[in-house]
């Protein structure tokens, strides 16, 4: 069973999707396109739940493998 997208889905999993062709994390697209972090990650979670496929976050490496030279 095929399911359409109505305008608010379209919306924001047009929102989702840009942020991870940029491979932007989305708190800094939020704030380039001005919409809420909270709202993001709310329709994420939503059109998860409502079986529409959702494209993977950008999730930049919070620590970085370091060679210390005595």
């Amino acid at each position: 069973m095929s399911r359409e997208l109505n305008p608010t889905q379209a919306f924001w999993l047009g929102h989702l999707s840009y942020a991870a062709a940029l491979q932007m994390p989305l708190s800094a697209y939020a704030k380039a396109q001005a919409v809420t972090l909270a709202d993001l990650m709310a329709w994420e979670k939503r059109l998860l739940v409502q079986g529409f496929p959702v494209p993977p976050r950008c999730r930049p490496a919070r620590f970085v493998a370091v060679e210390v030279v005595t």
